[in-house]
């Protein structure tokens, strides 16, 4: 199994090569090589914010088909939805509605995921209040923060939440239960995660703390959504009482939710995978005290800013919370019945040392200081003309092997200077009375008006890098002229 597993790819024949996603990808995992996006494997967590930065849609995600994959495969089929997928619909008022419509599809049950999270919750008080020498404890319901963690903080591997992702418990219930019900043995059974995002994808197929996950196939909530539309409508003719969950669980799909469930309130909840990537430097620091959790989600505004949903993550919240409202608190024996290996880890997670330069801690020191010398030779503009989001980058990828320092303009432009003055001076000091015929004295003129031209080229390509460096200082993104898919798995 491909440990670097990603759901994210890209579709060549849209890409333009126009370095937006360099630009936004957190961990610069993305590089523009002959005019076409090009991912560091390693590199990339899956956080989507690439596919949220390219305008030609060149950015997909891989899940599985609903008739194609789904149809047929397994005698009884669960589903699973996200707490987000309820808040995706106007005028939805009853979570029972929804499940229904599941069901109406095609689906032999449901089951919430919310009511994992619930679960989840009553645990991690119990974990906090018997781990006060890992305070603060960082959750681990998003699986981009875990491939974060795992390749960039290894110091803050011991502070992780050993639990499973609320869609990982859910399955394991889920099939449990319906085995029960059923008789069937397991692998007749198929259990379907309705995703809010393509790192759920990542992490069922590619999963960092356990074997094999006990989710089937993941569908993205875009991927249901007009085909539930209808059975909405049926559904509301025909309620069936089929909630599990309650405010607590609701409350998880936004940020802050999870800590609103562990009635505390010495917590740090943060969204937005920049913002998450600074409060996990200042916890590496030890800049953060007295603070018992801290909550992280990749995408802004938790679960609702998914890319795979359809609502505007801010409408989406504000559903969300209007849902949760009018839910009850499930007590503690109301609870699904669980066992501990619905909850935690079958193992550790492991550091992936992916961004150091070397094979060793003397050979990586060595090249990191011959790139930090690459680096000034470099203008220290971070423009991405040379495909990689920073000269820091791009230093780095030279000293890996994968390009040459020639890759940037900037460098090139200086050799193509001295070139045109070393040949405009060949030309200019030509003794034209060397040779005798009228032909050869026209073959000079021509190389002087060549060579000149050159010269004057690239004055102007200078005044144009120039207009884009001041720009760039203005903190603006453009370039001072103007304003203006999906795989199956």
């Amino acid at each position: 199994m491909d440990k670097f597993f990603h759901s994210v790819f890209l579709e060549e024949e849209n890409c333009t090569g126009c370095y937006n996603c360099i630009k936004k990808c957190p961990t610069q995992a993305i590089r523009v090589r002959e005019g076409k996006a090009r991912v560091i494997s390693e590199f990339c967590i899956d956080c989507g914010e690439c596919v949220r930065a390219c305008q030609q849609h060149a950015k997909s995600s891989r899940r599985h088909k609903l008739k194609r994959d789904l149809v047929g495969r397994y005698e009884y089929m669960v589903a699973l939805p996200s707490q987000v997928l309820c808040s995706q619909f106007n005028h939805l008022d009853d979570v029972n509605i929804l499940l229904t419509a599941l069901k109406l599809m095609g689906f032999d049950d449901v089951m919430e995921v919310g009511s994992a999270a619930e679960i989840l919750s009553e645990e991690t008080k119990k974990y906090i209040a018997g781990h006060q020498g890992l305070w603060p404890v960082i959750n681990t319901a998003c699986p981009t923060v875990l491939r974060l963690i795992r390749v960039r903080f290894p110091s803050l591997i011991d502070h992780l939440l050993p639990f499973h992702i609320p869609a990982e418990t859910a399955a394991r219930i889920a099939r449990r239960r319906a085995m029960e019900k059923t008789g069937l043995p397991s692998e007749k059974i198929g259990i379907v995660y309705i995703s809010p995002c393509p790192s759920k994808v990542s992490y069922v197929h590619a999963p960092l703390v356990m074997d094999k996950s006990e989710i089937d196939m993941v569908l993205g909530v875009k991927d249901i959504y007009r085909i539930i539309l209808p059975y909405l409508e049926e559904a509301q003719k025909q309620v069936e009482d089929l909630r599990t969950s309650g405010f607590v669980g609701m409350e998880w799909g936004r940020s802050g939710g999870e800590a609103v469930g562990l009635d505390e309130e010495s917590y740090i909840a943060v969204d937005g995978i920049r913002s998450v990537i600074k409060i996990l430097e200042d916890l590496e620091d030890e800049k953060i005290e007295r603070v018992q959790f801290v909550e992280l989600n990749a995408c802004d505004g938790g679960c609702v800013g998914g890319v795979l949903n359809i609502e505007n993550p801010f409408v989406a919240r504000a559903k969300l919370l209007k849902m949760a409202k009018g839910l009850p608190r499930t007590k503690r024996e109301e609870l699904l019945p669980y066992r501990p290996e619905d909850i935690y880890w079958e193992k550790k997670l492991q550091y992936e040392p992916v961004f150091q330069l070397g094979h060793s801690f003397v050979e990586s020191m060595v090249m990191m200081k011959q790139a930090e010398e690459l680096k000034g030779r470099f203008p220290g503009l971070d423009c991405g003309c040379c495909g990689a989001p920073s000269c820091q980058a791009m230093a780095e990828d030279v000293i890996r092997g994968i390009t040459t320092e020639n890759a940037c303009i900037h460098i090139l432009k200086d050799r193509l200077h001295t070139l045109s003055k070393y040949a405009s001076e060949f030309a200019n000091n030509w003794d034209a009375d060397v040779s005798n015929t009228e032909e050869y004295q026209n073959y000079i003129e021509t190389t002087k008006q060549y060579i000149n031209k050159m010269s004057r080229d690239i004055e102007e390509l200078d005044n144009t890098i120039g207009v884009k460096k001041r720009v760039r200082k203005d903190g603006e993104e453009h370039d001072g002229k103007g304003t203006s898919g999906e795989e199956d798995l």
